[in-house]
């Protein structure tokens, strides 16, 4: 089966500074039955793809989309697996009615607010062979909007490559981490509220905040950052940290916070933690509850004062924080590995490819 697997604008595919979706995909393809027949067309930018068979594009929104019905015509897939973005995944599908056509959603799709809008989106929704979302929980929330696709929408939880992040679960730094992308929909003004009561009680215990795309979310963020200052270098502030440094440090804290306020389709950083043997706080918001299982301390919202909660009670009691980290390394363990993940992918795969009815297309 030859598989082309398109990425949405902005992802370069770049090994050394992937996002949380890009990581997925390498993951995934990495380990998969057909991976000497997968190409990923992905945008100019980066010329650190690893060792994948990558065909680059260039950006802008016409001149992109010739440009990849020119290389995937004469790449000739049987399936065509688009990530993210709807209005590419529809133009691709109408322009190759012969091959198997999938969404690939790793965020959640809009919701339609009239009439028109639901058509609109079902038009475009129901041209695909198949919808894969990354949990099954984002899969229940779309066909709960959409009951007419319910046969065609799957969910697939997002995987870990999780031996490069494993470390000992025991013999922690004293140190609260955050990690994800500086916006408010991952709940960074609230942790910032909440981390000063933390440590001005706990003078021994430091906070560390990883913050993505700092660039981009800057003006929102600063703000709810600056007042942790005070408190000197027991707040370390990392701006758009690489990949290698969020899992080092990762590694080596006791205490890690995910706390969105928005229904996560999955949260890899969920994942990400569990693997490095943090003991993980979680809104368990949308797919997070998915991700650790019953091996992370839920809030019911997500406020200062709960996280505030949360964070004493995994700092006062270190027996409880180490049995949480290690409960949650073995779930990821035994639930999130990539070769389980893959598997699930590409049996669906080859079942959709199966399933497709011949399209009778004019010369």
């Amino acid at each position: 089966m030859k598989i082309a697997i398109v990425l949405p604008p902005g992802s370069r595919f770049s090994q050394s500074r992937p996002n949380s979706m890009e990581t997925v995909v390498r993951t995934l393809a990495g380990v998969s039955r057909y991976r000497s027949s997968i190409r990923i067309f992905c945008p100019e930018g980066a010329d650190d793809h690893g060792d994948f068979d990558v065909q680059t594009v260039p950006e802008g929104r016409n001149i992109r989309i010739e440009a990849l019905t020119r290389h995937i015509r004469a790449y000739d897939p049987d399936l065509i697996e688009v990530h993210q973005k709807v209005v590419d995944a529809t133009r691709l599908a109408r322009r190759f009615p012969r091959a198997t056509n999938l969404l690939y959603r790793h965020h959640a799709l809009k919701t339609p607010r009239t009439l028109l809008n639901r058509w609109r989106y079902q038009a475009r929704y129901g041209v695909q062979d198949g919808l894969i979302f990354v949990s099954k929980s984002e899969r229940d929330r779309f066909v709960a909007q959409h009951p007419g696709l319910a046969d065609k929408s799957f969910g697939i939880p997002n995987p870990i490559q999780a031996d490069p992040w494993l470390a000992p679960p025991d013999d922690r730094e004293q140190v609260i981490a955050f990690a994800g992308r500086a916006m408010p929909e991952k709940g960074l003004d609230v942790l910032c509220a909440a981390l000063p009561a933390v440590l001005e009680r706990h003078p021994n215990w430091r906070a560390v905040l990883m913050l993505n795309d700092w660039d981009d979310h800057q003006a929102w963020a600063a703000p709810h950052v600056a007042p942790l200052e005070r408190f000197g270098d027991r707040v370390a502030i990392l701006r758009s940290a690489s990949l290698g440094e969020v899992r080092e440090i990762m590694k080596t804290v006791a205490i890690a916070v995910t706390p969105s306020v928005w229904a996560e389709p999955l949260g890899l950083t969920a994942l990400e933690a569990h693997a490095a043997g943090a003991a993980l706080i979680s809104s368990g918001r949308g797919g997070l509850r998915e991700a650790s299982g019953p091996h992370a301390l839920y809030v019911d919202e997500v406020t200062p004062a709960s996280l505030t909660d949360a964070m004493e009670t995994l700092v006062l009691d270190p027996e409880r924080r180490t049995a949480m980290a290690r409960a949650g390394q073995r779930y990821v363990l035994s639930n999130h590995l990539p070769e389980r993940r893959s598997r699930d992918l590409d049996a669906l795969r080859l079942r959709l490819l199966a399933m497709r009815k011949p399209v009778l297309v004019p010369a």
